[in-house]
């Protein structure tokens, strides 16, 4: 029997063949040119309609945590807009490809998150080729990680803000207006919002923004029936690593560090997302959902 997210297995052993290898990638870096590949849940991931009529617009959704989130929610039956830059088009096509492959409705929307012209475009784009627009996950994220702080030059700070934490702030502006009772908003943030690593400060600070920005928003939106929530992945194996994400000595070990011993999957992420999605998690506002291995978190 082949396995899927539903079988029995040893979380510590799990993946134990895709072992993380040095390689450097130009920003933004591909899932086509990943090596080892990760696994977006193309082969594993099983749906069974829990998101059936939804419509969903996912940024950063050709690859990593976005892909895969896409992936799970094509398969649990929601339409999907993905949010890429135009280099990604490689990684975004082949996605696409797979979530109408499961019978979605699929629009992809490439453009750059740091222009506030293009994020409340895509918006009114998603909504247009979908029919409406139910679920937000806004997931596309910047990472470079620099030893020092007087490394990090104006330029990147502006640039990993406006990226991680203004597009948020922009697309999900231009959302409100769609969304009804129901809906839900998911935010990705990171295991970097509570124990930050000294080389990725920047980045840090906006996965932070992003949980305040969640939780204020979730307590602001819930008397109108739309629930705001997040996920904070610890180390997962995406191109945002090995292109300049971290230092090409601490790919190998990437992840080691956990309580489990390794680095995790996009896939792994996937259910987390679908269940933030689904009127499962009817009772869920403001939380904070950790997927990092067993990282302790507050």
């Amino acid at each position: 029997m082949s396995r899927d997210q539903y079988t029995f297995t040893n979380p510590a052993e799990l993946y134990a063949h895709i072992e993380p290898q040095k390689q450097h990638m130009p920003e933004p870096g591909l899932d086509a040119d990943l090596a080892p590949k990760a696994d977006l849940g193309e082969e594993t991931y099983r749906g069974s309609g829990r998101l059936q009529g939804r419509k969903a617009l996912i940024t950063g959704g050709d690859s990593g945590i976005g892909a895969a989130t896409a992936i799970a929610f094509a398969r649990e039956g929601a339409d999907v807009a993905i949010s890429y830059l135009p280099e990604e088009e490689e990684d975004a096509s082949r996605i696409a490809g797979i979530l109408r492959d499961a019978g979605a409705n699929v629009a992809t929307l490439p453009g750059d998150l740091r222009d506030p012209a293009y994020c409340r475009s895509l918006v009114t784009d998603a909504v247009e080729a979908l029919g409406g627009l139910d679920i937000l996950v806004n997931n596309g994220g910047k990472q470079i990680y620099q030893e020092s702080l007087t490394d990090i030059t104006d330029e990147q700070f502006d640039d990993t803000f406006k990226t991680n934490v203004y597009a948020m702030f922009w697309i999900t502006k231009a959302a409100l207006p769609h969304l009804t009772p129901g809906s839900t908003i998911i935010n990705t943030t990171s295991i970097q919002a509570y124990s930050p690593s000294g080389i990725l400060v920047d980045y840090a600070s906006t996965k932070a923004t992003i949980n305040a920005f969640t939780k204020g928003l979730a307590e602001q939106l819930a008397p109108k029936g739309i629930r705001v929530n997040s996920v904070a992945p610890g180390p997962i194996w995406t191109p945002l690593q090995p292109s300049d994400g971290q230092p090409q000595e601490k790919i190998d070990s990437f992840g080691e560090d956990t309580p489990l011993g390794r680095m995790g999957q996009p896939a792994e992420l996937a259910p987390a997302y679908v269940f933030l999605a689904s009127a499962e998690s009817s009772y869920v506002i403001g939380e904070t959902l950790n997927v990092n291995g067993g990282m302790p978190t507050p």
